[in-house]
């Protein structure tokens, strides 16, 4: 392939060196340009009233290295930043700490760019520090059951003027679909009724009410608290790991021990089996006098008085009466006489008894 040359397609030296002279110039004042077209705004946070941070960008945002001066009103001179937040060489902010913060005194910041030894003013600002106050997140959420199906959520706050702080309570059970907000003045919400078939997460956040300053800054939300019938699923879980471990591993483990414990002292002990399993007692050990020194007498040996044992002997006797029965043939005939027409008994006939065959039967009566 040939490469075909034109005269038209060289550009002449007077073209070439002022478009170099003015890209040059754009790179050497660039930074300035952008520093006093765009300068960056300083947004300043109050976190808790214990220390605060002005920021005024990103390492991407920013061409240059920005210098930070402060004062408070009828306090000059002016102060740098004593502590630089920087992101890999580049400014991006500002550190206070708690001694260099002073509330209810306007507040104004000089914010400098420094380029090649040389600085050039970017931006002014005034502020209200007790405008720009973000407390720190709510603490210690408990739910308790108030009566009539009613919920007592309470919390405590970080922040050392807890009088000056207005909170927002969100919540929402795990069948709905979308987060209840409630503004509360006070440290305790009421929850009207609840349905114990669901369970409820519950959120706090706080800011800084009207009568303490003017803000829009809310703190982050809390760690949330669940209630319900479900209190130990896998989002509870996480939230309070201690929880979950002693109910799930610790009490199991130490309700075996403590079982173990109690079977191995009832095996160990005699009395329980003597209650669970009593034996026959054996009466020669109780009755033991009753047949060595008594000989069986068990009036003597209960102790029954002799008097009374003679009162229950009979005192009387019977004579011994002896019945026999003869026999026909044995039997004696009477002798009958048959003067004047009667019969008679011979006297001394039946008193003479023959003798008796040894045949007949005897009876003995008593």
């Amino acid at each position: 392939m040939a490469f075909i040359y034109h005269p038209a397609m060289v550009l002449p030296s007077t073209f070439v060196t002022p478009i170099l002279l003015l890209l040059l110039l754009l790179c050497r004042l660039g930074p300035y340009l952008v520093a006093a077209h765009s300068p960056p705004g300083v947004d300043c946070v109050l976190f808790n009233d214990e220390y605060m941070t002005c920021t005024w960008g990103s390492r991407e945002t920013l061409a240059a290295n920005y210098s930070l001066y402060y004062w408070y009103e009828d306090s000059l001179p002016e102060v740098e930043c004593q502590q630089y937040l920087q992101d890999q060489g580049i400014r991006v902010g500002c550190h206070f700490n708690e001694s260099e913060i002073i509330q209810f005194r306007p507040f104004h910041v000089l914010l400098n760019a420094s380029l090649n030894g040389k600085t050039l003013p970017t931006s002014r600002k005034t502020m209200e520090l007790q405008n720009l106050v973000k407390p720190e997140a709510p603490v210690n959420l408990t739910v308790r059951n108030m009566s009539g199906n009613q919920l007592e959520l309470s919390w405590t706050s970080p922040y050392r003027n807890a009088e000056c702080l207005e909170h927002t309570v969100k919540y929402k059970s795990n069948k709905d679909t979308r987060w209840t907000e409630h503004h509360v003045k006070g440290d305790i919400f009421s929850f009207p009724s609840v349905d114990y078939e669901k369970y409820y997460t519950f959120y706090v956040r706080s800011k800084i009410n009207t009568f303490c300053g003017s803000t829009q800054l809310w703190s982050e939300w809390s760690i949330p608290v669940v209630w319900g019938s479900n209190t130990t699923s896998k989002g509870m879980a996480e939230e309070q790991p201690h929880w979950f471990w002693i109910h799930t591993v610790l009490i199991p483990i130490a309700s075996c021990l403590l079982l173990l414990i109690l079977v191995v002292l009832l095996v160990r002990m005699e009395r329980v089996w003597v209650i669970l399993m009593p034996q026959i007692p054996n009466p020669s050990k109780k009755f033991d006098e009753l047949f060595t020194t008594h000989n069986g007498n068990f009036q003597e040996w209960v102790g029954v008085p002799k008097d009374f044992v003679e009162s229950f002997k009979p005192n009387y006797s019977e004579n011994i009466c002896y019945v026999s029965e003869l026999s026909p043939r044995d039997s004696y005939e009477p002798f009958w006489e048959s003067s004047n027409d009667s019969l008679s008994v011979l006297p001394g006939a039946m008193a003479a008894p023959r003798e008796h065959s040894p045949y007949n039967s005897s009876y003995l009566g008593m």
